[in-house]
This record gives C-alpha cells, sequence and structure tokens, in this order.
C-alpha cells in the first residue's frame, strides 16, 4: 500500500478524509457497531447507485443517517446492460470512475469528511477500490471493514463452507466457461460472485466440474426476499446481481 510522504500527511491533515464504510451483506442490523458510528457522524455521505435506482447502500444505511446530511448519489452510466469486457463498458466506467473521484475530490478539498457507503467490505470487489486508488495519494483515506456478502451468505443457507485444510476459492462468474469449470473443479470449496447474466455459462461449467449436485444458490442473502435452493434445482437462468454460488467443502472434520 501507498504511504504519503511526511510533507503530504501534513498538508493532507488540512483536506477531509474519505471514509469508506462497509454496511455488510444487506440486512441493516449486520451494520458494525463502528460504521453505524461513522455514518451517524457523517456530515457528507456518498454511495454508488444504478441510475433510475433506489441506492442498495443507502438504504442499508438509512436508520444510521443524521437528519441533514448532505448526500452525494455516484451514478452508474452503465450496469449489466453492456458486456463487462465490452470496449464501450470499459471506456464508460472508467470515465465515470475519474468524475465521481473528482466530485468527491472537489469536497475534501473543502476540509470536509466524506463517508462512502459500500456494500459488503470495500476492499472486496467493490467500487470503494475504484475511488481509494484514484485519491490515496492526495486525501487521507480510512476504511471501516464490513461483513462480506458471502458471508452473510454461508450464514443465510446455514452452511459450514471450510472443513479443516480445506482451501477456500473466491471467483467471479464472468470468467470464461472454461477456466470457470478449472477452477471450480480443482477447488476444495468456492464462492461464485457476480452471476447476473452469467447463470447458464455457470451450470455448464459446475456440470463440467462435477459440483453441481452440492453446490447452493443463495439470491439476497440476508435482505428481503431472500432465495436459497440447491443450485441444480434452479430452473431458470435469471439470476440478479446479489446473487451467489456456494459450493461447500468437504474436508477433514474432527
Amino acid at each position: 500500500m501507498s504511504v504519503l510522504p511526511i510533507t503530504s500527511q501534513q498538508g493532507a491533515a488540512k483536506l477531509g478524509a474519505l471514509i469508506g464504510i462497509g454496511l455488510g451483506p444487506g440486512d441493516p442490523e449486520l451494520v458494525t457497531v463502528k460504521a453505524a458510528r461513522l455514518i451517524g457522524e457523517a456530515k457528507t455521505i456518498a454511495y454508488f447507485a444504478k441510475r433510475g435506482r433506489v441506492s442498495h447502500a443507502r438504504t442499508i444505511a438509512e436508520r444510521y443517517v443524521s437528519e441533514g446530511c448532505e448526500e452525494l448519489p455516484l451514478l452508474y452510466p452503465v450496469t449489466t446492460e453492456i458486456a463487462f469486457d465490452a470496449p464501450e463498458y470499459v471506456s464508460s466506467l472508467a470515465g465515470f470512475y475519474e468524475e465521481s473521484a473528482e466530485r468527491l475530490a472537489a469536497v475534501l478539498e473543502q476540509g470536509r469528511d466524506v463517508a462512502l457507503l459500500c456494500e459488503g467490505d470495500p476492499l472486496l470487489y467493490g467500487s470503494f477500490m475504484h475511488m481509494f486508488t484514484r485519491l490515496q495519494q492526495r486525501f487521507r483515506v480510512e476504511v471501516c471493514a464490513g461483513v462480506s456478502g458471502m458471508s452473510g451468505c454461508f450464514a443465510a443457507a446455514r452452511q459450514p463452507m471450510t472443513w479443516g485444510d480445506d482451501i477456500l476459492t473466491v471467483m467471479p462468474a464472468t470468467l470464461d466457461e472454461d477456466a470457470l469449470a478449472e477452477r471450480l473443479a480443482a477447488a476444495d470449496a468456492a464462492v461464485v460472485m457476480k452471476l447476473g447474466g452469467n447463470f447458464p455459462k455457470l451450470r455448464r461449467a459446475m456440470t463440467r466440474a462435477g459440483v453441481i449436485s452440492r453446490a447452493i444458490y443463495v439470491e439476497r442473502g440476508t435482505m428481503a426476499g431472500e432465495k436459497i435452493m440447491p443450485f441444480a434445482e434452479k430452473r431458470d437462468d435469471d439470476a440478479p446481481y446479489f446473487a451467489m454460488a456456494l459450493v461447500p467443502g468437504q474436508g477433514r472434520r474432527p
């Protein structure tokens, strides 16, 4: 991790701090005590959302936000409607993250802290990381860890995931089918994230890897509308953003 030089740290002390706050997997009661305090103390909060939709992070934090708190929504120009590796997706998101970082910087330069609300943990597949890498050399950045989405899904499914010497592999369903099949076959236990738009490919990969019979599908784990079922029993190909697949380990047990 890069560290500001002493002179830069002294200058940064006069500026605002960016605080990435992990909100957990969705249940507002799984927000940590520290996160609840930081949100309640915040004078300015920021959060990502899909254009035209209510921010999921903002919804989780609702009960903790103080009256009169300034809000800074950061609205994605695209999400899953374009393939993630398409040139237009890459350029659109890159420009969006640059613009979002500068919007945050404009507040931080005024000496005001900004609490950036993040689903799950800020440093695990989170958009916060794009702000972190763009702003850490210019401002003080703090991170409040959150319960990860996968941990919430383990608990919601009441599923022990790793036993003894099991190695847990976490992968995105955006990988190609061959890579998914290879990694699933080699994994003791696995979590597959980012299922939206990738479900048929993942089903084929799980079948090839021989793990589909013990895989579990979790949709909106810990949230309203939660759905949990054996992966093989999900017949349609629809999966929202907040869905993941779990492949429990079968390792050494006492």
